[in-house]
């Protein structure tokens, strides 16, 4: 009896009904359990939403309130920059003044006349003959670089025709009485070579390392030149050498347009295209650099001659262009500047140019 009691229980607990009803129903509590779930993950998630949203809204009026501050800057800026202007023009204005009021007593000399009546410009005035800006003669005459002779004037210290100097006047090397701390300066003779520089000499005035300077090659005797333009250790050619500021910076400067002329032996065969090339120009690390003329001269077996004209020169140009066109230099000889030759000077020659070759330096550098 016990054991059919026992049996009926399990029937009744295990009947198959039974067991669906408690698995619907089990169902039905999980999934309305996840919907609630859900939807407070959503009333959460819009919440979340609405806060961003009032963050977005602040800082939209944070950036309108900044831009507002910046136009009002930017306007109070540019009212300054205006007043600004206003007073550096009442500085030109006052500071002109000043100089009027003092001038006559510092170092602008009278209009002089000599015994035949013929009138003499002041020495600060520009006149036809060529003059020069005082630091830079006294900077060619010796007295440091140009920043430290400009100290020298500015400390009283330098005198012209028996007037204390001020900066920026010019004066007549030949005419003009200059004085240093009392000591009258050397009139000095002009003077202009022609150098076959060889090769192996470096083009500066001062070498740590001692190797040998193109000025070496100059006797001391003719006092202290500087060199026109530069020609690098393994070129050669002619090198104009003077102790005339004004002609050398007509003949470095590039507004003057002065041609020089190198005969280059390149490695290879040296084509028509490449020539146009080098004509049409091409980029380099300073800028765009290209040649005004080309001629080739001869062809050999692996290499090709040809002479390049320049109006302006960089740092070794002429090496580098031919680079770019992948032909290598071999040889480098500058062989004119304007219109002075190397002609039959030998390397390490020099001679005097002649008062005609300087005339026709100075009107090729107009």
């Amino acid at each position: 009896m016990p054991r059919r009691y026992s049996k009926q229980i399990f029937k009744k607990n295990t009947s198959p009904k039974s067991f669906r009803r408690s698995g619907s129903e089990n169902t039905a509590k999980t999934f309305s359990k996840k919907t609630d779930h859900s939807s407070k993950k959503t009333d959460h998630l819009s919440k979340k939403t609405d806060h961003f949203s009032k963050k977005t809204d602040h800082l939209s009026k944070k950036t309108d309130h900044f831009s507002k501050k910046t136009d009002h800057f930017s306007k109070k800026t540019n009212h300054f920059s205006k007043k600004t202007d206003h007073l550096s023009k009442k500085t030109d204005h006052f500071s002109k003044k000043t100089v009027k009021s003092i001038a006559p007593k510092i170092a602008v000399p009278a209009v002089k006349t000599n015994d035949s009546g013929n009138r003499r410009n002041s020495l600060f005035e520009k006149e036809s003959g060529e003059q020069h800006r005082l630091q830079k003669y006294l900077a060619v005459a010796g007295f440091g670089s140009r920043r430290q002779c400009e100290e020298l004037i500015e400390q009283g210290r330098v005198e012209v025709d028996g007037l204390v100097a001020r900066l920026g006047c010019k004066v007549d090397p030949v005419r003009s009485e200059i004085k240093v701390d009392g000591e009258r300066l050397k009139k000095t003779k002009p003077v202009y070579l022609a150098l076959f520089k060889p090769k192996g000499y470096l083009c500066t005035n001062h070498d740590q390392q001692g190797r040998a300077r193109t000025l070496d090659l100059i006797p001391q005797t003719l006092g202290r030149l500087f060199l026109i333009g530069r020609l690098d250790m393994d070129s050669e050619g002619l090198i104009l050498l003077t102790n005339d500021g004004a002609l050398s910076e007509r003949l470095t400067h590039p507004k003057y347009g002065v041609s020089k002329v190198y005969r280059v032996q390149v490695a290879g065969e040296l084509t028509q295209d490449s020539v146009n090339q080098l004509r049409k120009g091409m980029y380099l690390a300073e800028g765009f650099a290209k040649i005004s003329g080309a001629v080739i001269k001869g062809q050999h077996k692996h290499s090709t001659v040809v002479d390049i004209t320049l109006s302006e020169g960089k740092n070794r140009e002429v090496r580098r262009l031919f680079a770019r066109l992948g032909h290598k230099v071999l040889t480098l000889i500058r062989i004119a500047v304007g219109p002075i030759r190397l002609g039959k000077l030998t390397p390490g020659e020099w001679r005097h140019l002649t008062r005609q070759e300087v005339n026709q330096l100075y009107e090729n550098s107009e």
